[in-house]
């Protein structure tokens, strides 16, 4: 999953002979999981037509401040398009537009959504080499990049005029992938390993049967995808669960048992910065394990069960600068219980949920949580989808970090 996955881009085309490249620009957003929407300079219409546009990005192409030939004439606020966007391309950015981005000159449908933007934006100047080393032009784009723009730089090519020199507008894959990487480094995780586990562990009675738990391992998985796109490098140790996940951050590890867990984690903990143990792990297993299927004879069976590792007091024990976060699900005392665990397991945060709590646990879509620190600060949480319960979780990290 790319960095741009999810993301909202509004792309900005103005009158330049570049704009024709726009149409692969859209493609290559789409493919990486953006949703994209595009604004046009009335004149840029005459390089490429906003149908095609329309066409690749999948939204209607905005030019102008209502649509005439409409019969509602509804008008296209600039405002909800620059607060929708996550971040604005403008390609190509000719030496007109510059101009009036640097005075505020707001003409156009375009320059005004640029004025109304809350996010990140990018633009790519594209001229003729004269027109690009003008002083002027030059002077346009220190300021821009004065005021928090960034600028993907022109490169050196054969222009529109026949003359070869810089001012070519970058090429689509060089646009997406300078933004990519800026995206990146500017994540607060960017550099960060997290050690996180998921889901129920099952553990044998015989090659048929064996003791578990409902978890599903949603809670988890939204973790990991969080996590991964603010940056972090995750492995995950996921017990038996249909979840999925595809993101080039995540390393996914399955296992079984409470035992298979308990190796892996501790195989990966040492290079760990941060470690999420988010996975409901059987408690005791069966002392002994039926190499064949148990037939049913007698009306009650007796199972003696032992205590499995505890993966996340090993963990602790373990503990140099990893923070160490751990979850506790409660159904009495819960906040003393989770207290206590916190103390005894050597943790930096501990995540509470309560049964309890309608809504809150096990296969479900939604949770409510309370996040206690080493200082026995609680911040409790509403009852939220566990999209961002996630978010909720990763932030007190951060904050932590």
């Amino acid at each position: 999953m790319s960095v741009l996955s999810g993301k909202k881009v509004l792309l900005g085309i103005t009158a330049g002979i570049a704009a024709y490249k726009t149409a692969g620009l859209v493609r290559l957003f789409i493919k990486q999981g953006a949703e994209v929407q595009v604004i046009m300079t009335p004149a840029s219409k005459d390089f490429i037509t906003p149908l095609t546009l329309s066409t690749l990005s999948k939204n209607p192409v905005h030019s102008t401040f209502y649509d005439k030939e409409s019969e509602n004439e509804l008008w296209n606020n600039h405002v909800e398009l620059g607060l929708w966007a996550d971040l604005m391309l403008i390609a190509p950015a000719t030496a007109n537009t510059l101009s009036k981005m640097v005075n505020g000159v707001c003409d156009n449908l375009l320059l005004a959504t640029y004025l109304s933007s809350k996010c990140p934006v990018y633009f790519a100047p594209a001229m003729d080499l004269d027109m690009y080393i003008h002083p002027s032009t030059k002077n346009n784009l220190e300021k821009l990049q004065r005021f928090g723009n960034v600028m993907i730089p022109a490169t050196s090519g054969e222009l529109a005029s026949g003359l070869v020199g810089e001012g070519r507008m970058a090429e689509p894959e060089d646009m997406v992938s300078f933004i990519t990487k800026d995206l990146l480094s500017k994540l607060p995780l960017k550099g960060k390993k997290i050690l996180l586990t998921a889901g129920p562990t099952y553990e044998a009675i015989d090659p048929v049967r064996f003791v578990g738990n409902h978890s599903s391992g949603k809670m988890g998985f939204a973790i990991a995808k969080t996590a991964a796109n603010l940056g972090a490098e995750v492995i995950l140790i996921a017990g038996p669960t249909a979840e999925t996940i595809q993101h080039s951050f995540v390393k996914r590890i399955d296992v079984k048992s409470a035992e298979e867990m308990y190796t892996q984690a501790h195989r990966y903990f040492k290079d760990t910065d941060i470690a999420i143990l988010s996975a409901a792990v059987a408690d005791y297993r069966p002392k002994n394990v039926a190499t064949q299927k148990i037939k049913k004879k007698e009306a009650t069976m007796e199972i003696v069960l032992e205590k499995t590792k505890d993966i996340l007091a090993s963990l602790g024990e373990l503990k140099e600068q990893q923070l160490l976060v751990g979850f506790a699900l409660e159904t009495t005392n819960e906040t003393e219980n989770a207290k206590g665990k916190l103390k005894k397991k050597n943790l930096d945060l501990i995540v509470l949920n309560s049964l309890q709590d309608k809504g809150a646990g096990f296969a479900t879509n939604t949770n409510k949580i309370t996040i206690i620190d080493k200082n026995l600060s609680a911040q409790t949480f509403e009852l939220k989808s566990k999209d961002a319960v996630a978010i909720d979780i990763m932030n007190a990290i951060v904050a932590k970090l």
